[in-house]
């Protein structure tokens, strides 16, 4: 779980916002531009988000993605997000050589994994487009970071311990970047849901959390959870492999492992 550190001095008019979809909260953070424009953009955004949750949801039987798994349409009749998120998520399979996959064992298609993620980054992208100084979307805890919140400072993220409720584990900053993303994969918020695609149950591991920093939260949320299903030394070993990537890793015996070029994106 992340959560968007506020940095007030000197910084531009805020517009902030809390809305309840998709099973969890997404909260936004909006930094600077036209109030108009930017209320029209929030807006734009929440609708967006809304309507993925009514085409994705494996809970509706009346989703577009729920229909799919039935055979009552094909990805052609349905709205083209579900064939760019499948295409996302088939990319993302490749990439992590199995470990993240919208299948397990072969069996119904479910792509909430990456949807949120996926969800969370277009709407910020949404609001980044009316003109703002910057924008933070924090989706069930994962975030994107757009732009700046003020003059000369960047967004940070607090990284919740997993083994020490109300503790930080780590402060991300997005210093010198123009695009941020944290996403956490783990067990301590909602038990044991990371499934090892080999086998459809469970992962079995000695992690209790993964935080993966990358450019896009799309693929954040994605290999935090490929990496967490992996195991420690193999899921950092992969994660040191991609570019852009950075990493902190927790065992259940409070080991910390990260990656090489961690260190800068802290503070």
């Amino acid at each position: 779980m992340a959560d968007t550190v506020a940095e007030s001095a000197q910084a531009p008019a805020v517009v902030r916002h809390a809305e309840e979809v998709m099973g969890t909260v997404f909260s936004f953070d909006v930094r600077g531009g036209e109030p108009r424009a930017v209320r029209a953009a929030l807006d734009e955004a929440v609708a967006g988000l809304h309507r993925v949750n009514e085409v994705f949801s494996t809970y509706r039987e009346d989703s577009q993605v729920s229909r799919l798994v039935r055979g009552e349409l094909t990805v052609g009749e349905c709205d083209p997000e579900v064939a760019e998120v499948l295409e996302l998520g088939a990319e993302a399979e490749r990439a992590s050589e199995g470990w993240f996959s919208m299948r397990y064992q072969g069996g119904r298609l479910d792509p909430t994994g990456i949807v949120k993620g996926w969800a969370a980054e277009r709407a910020a992208r949404v609001i980044a487009a009316a003109g703002v100084n910057g924008v933070s979307v924090n989706g069930g805890g994962d975030v994107q970071l757009l732009g700046v919140p003020g003059p000369d400072r960047p967004w940070r993220v607090g990284v919740s311990d997993p083994l020490r409720p109300g503790g930080l584990a780590a402060v991300v900053s997005a210093a010198g970047a123009d695009e941020l993303a944290v996403a956490t994969s783990g067990t301590v918020e909602r038990g044991a849901h990371i499934v090892d695609p080999r086998t459809g149950r469970p992962a079995v591991t000695d992690l209790v959390a993964v935080t993966v920093v990358a450019p896009r939260l799309t693929w954040a949320d994605c290999w935090a959870t490929a990496a967490f299903a992996m195991g420690s030394r193999d899921g950092l070993r992969w994660l040191e492999s991609l570019p852009d990537v950075e990493a902190l890793l927790i065992t259940a015996g409070d080991e910390v492992r990260c990656t090489g070029g961690l260190a800068r994106r802290l503070g």
